[in-house]
């Protein structure tokens, strides 16, 4: 699991709660008198190093430009209180690459430095990088020299009292180009707009490379929630009607304008999008790239995504069946999903189900036929090995609904034995977790989200 942090991805390693008595008494030896639920707890520091970094060589005579490198480190677990961190970064296989500028809490002694660090965070919301390295390519460099820059930490505190990260497992290449390198200005997220409102999207790029760009292309993905995406005269427009993936609105822009080094440019009007009366969770797709065939020195910059929220809700409600059949019959079970809207609902960037319709098999009947996409399960959610006769199904929708989505899992059940007025419980729930804890706050009525199949 990846989070981001400063626009670029930590790595998140889970602590862990080591059980003492196991081995013991897996060698058939006394466990000591430890009550159940006492375990011996650890911690690990990690540091969050940077991706690597695209380094311009000097533009017509000029010093090369500058780039920031923010490097952090942090721990696991926070039931401890862990200090004196100390970040060890090597530079010693930059020579003839790239030059280091150290911030004050870093002492440098030859082509290594040790970044003092006070207090150590954990991964919480909490979390900043705490060293700001600044790099840029070596006087001499030639484009295409690479150059590795190493990390070590060690901290006080945690249940062994001193903390070591990982050796030998955190670097950050560095390399050394020339070119254009589009770099957008960072995009505020939309918050609680309405459906009906249109917003206006402030897009600013310049050109933080050597070279200049000769030309910029513009793509823009517009999601199914927003419309009106204002029109250029230099932009080709496609949209999508639906199908395995949500309609969506695409542009593809051509500006022949060229952009040399230090300067920016922005579209020849403000962008601006409208928020649909289905719309929810949106999000507008922002790629600039450089004209002529030109290889934009650093990708990850020249990108973004942008969240675009509306104040609605998708209800989602699911109903169950009533059948009747003998000892030793079989009859149809239909159980039904709908989103009764106003809002669509989409996972558009995990891809994830957005729900899943679950069945526990009323007693007394055997499911003998099961519907696409229903996985059978132990009723504590296991893995069960039969397609059929399980006590539990759990049937996944896609990654996005319409605002008037009706979907419908078809069971054959066979009653084994008739219990008057048994029922199976029918329930939607996330992917992951329970229902009402996810997804949160867009489906105002939690009631409709249950119902029975009732027997005989």
């Amino acid at each position: 699991m990846r989070l981001l942090s400063g626009g670029r991805p930590v790595r998140l390693r889970p602590g862990v709660a080591v059980a003492v008595a196991a081995g013991l008494l897996a060698v058939g030896l006394a466990a000591p008198a430890i009550a159940d639920d006492v375990a011996l707890q650890t911690d690990q520091l990690w540091i969050n190093e940077p991706n690597e970094q695209a380094l311009p060589l000097a533009a017509d005579g000029s010093q090369p430009q500058s780039r920031t490198l923010g490097v952090g480190i942090y721990h696991d677990d926070d039931s401890f209180t862990v200090t004196d961190g100390q970040l060890t970064v090597d530079v010693s296989d930059l020579a003839q690459v790239a030059e280091v500028t150290w911030p004050d809490n870093c002492t440098p002694s030859g082509t290594r430095a040790v970044c003092d660090i006070p207090v150590v965070p954990t991964i919480g919301g909490d979390y900043e990088d705490q060293v700001s390295l600044t790099v840029r390519a070596a006087d001499g460099a030639q484009a295409g020299a690479q150059g590795r820059i190493t990390y070590e930490a060690t901290a006080t505190g945690g249940p062994e009292e001193t903390l070591t990260a990982p050796h030998k497992s955190f670097d950050t290449m560095l390399a050394v180009g020339s070119g254009p390198d589009l770099a957008i200005a960072p995009v505020a997220d939309v918050e609680e707009g309405r459906p009906g409102d249109e917003r206006t999207i402030p897009l600013k790029v310049t050109n933080i490379g050597n070279e200049s760009a000769r030309g910029i292309t513009v793509k823009l993905y517009a999601s199914y929630g927003l419309t009106d995406l204002t029109r250029y005269d230099a932009c080709t427009y496609t949209s999508s009607t639906g199908g395995e993936n949500p309609p969506s609105t695409k542009a593809l822009c051509t500006f022949d304008q060229v952009l040399a080094p230090g300067d920016s440019f922005e579209l020849p009007e403000p962008l601006t999008v409208r928020l649909a009366p289905h719309a929810l969770h949106e999000r507008l797709d922002i790629d600039f790239d450089p004209g002529d065939g030109a290889q934009d020195l650093d990708s990850t910059n020249d990108s973004t995504v942008l969240g675009i929220g509306a104040d609605n809700t998708a209800d989602f409600s699911v109903t169950g069946d009533t059948i009747s059949a003998a000892a030793g019959q079989t009859a149809s079970a239909e159980l039904t999903f709908k989103n009764n809207g106003p809002a669509w609902f989409g996972n558009l960037g995990s891809g994830d189900p957005v729900a899943k319709v679950r069945l526990i098999v009323p007693q007394g009947t055997h499911v003998t036929g099961v519907p696409a996409g229903c996985i059978p399960r132990t009723l504590a959610g296991g893995y069960y090995e039969k397609q059929t006769g399980a006590p539990r199904y759990d049937c996944a929708l896609p990654y996005w609904v319409p605002e008037d989505t009706q979907r419908t899992f078809a069971f054959s059940v066979r009653v084994d034995t008739v219990v008057p007025g048994t029922t199976g419980a029918v329930s939607i729930h996330p992917t992951h977790g329970e229902f009402g804890q996810y997804p949160s706050g867009f489906d105002p009525d939690l009631t409709n989200n249950t119902a029975a199949l009732t027997v005989n």
